[in-house]
């Protein structure tokens, strides 16, 4: 169990250099252009990492193989981060196809959040748009795992 615990936090903390770029590009942010400048590869969306404080969260869907609950939870989750006036820096995440043995693919979603205090995120736990998706989506899962994270100085 711990060795699975270390291995989440660890794979979090390599995911968070990403940012989801769907969500993302519904929000400010800035653009990113790729390396070369002619290069005909897309632009990414890029936010700034926020170190203060990480918020990940594992959800387990009740009906992982069902396209009609992933479609409402994805739905009702990007309408919240969409809506949210403190999250950051947001990413999405599927497990990817595990290519060892300590990657723990157990999880249907992934989302991993920055905010720039321990008190940003606790209003954002408070905040109307999080309980609508809370209201919307706890009939969708049998299983929630969070990990909060402060950075180093």
């Amino acid at each position: 169990m711990r060795t699975n615990t270390i291995t989440l936090l660890f794979l979090t903390l390599a995911m968070i250099g990403y940012s989801q770029t769907e969500t993302d590009s519904h929000r400010s942010s800035s653009r990113a252009e790729p390396k070369g400048g002619n290069d005909k590869k897309s632009v990414l969306s890029m936010k700034e990492f926020d170190p203060h404080f990480a918020h990940t969260v594992f959800f387990w869907l009740k009906n992982p193989d069902s396209q009609e609950d992933r479609t409402a939870f994805e739905t009702s989750l990007k309408k919240f981060l969409n809506k949210s006036a403190y999250a950051k820096t947001t990413f999405i995440g599927k497990p990817p196809k595990a290519s060892r043995n300590v990657v723990d693919g157990s999880f249907t979603y992934s989302l991993i959040l920055t905010f720039e205090s321990a008190e940003a995120q606790q209003s954002y736990q408070d905040e109307p748009p999080h309980q609508v998706f809370i209201e919307e989506s706890e009939n969708l899962w049998e299983k929630v795992v969070v990990y909060d994270s402060q950075g180093i100085q």
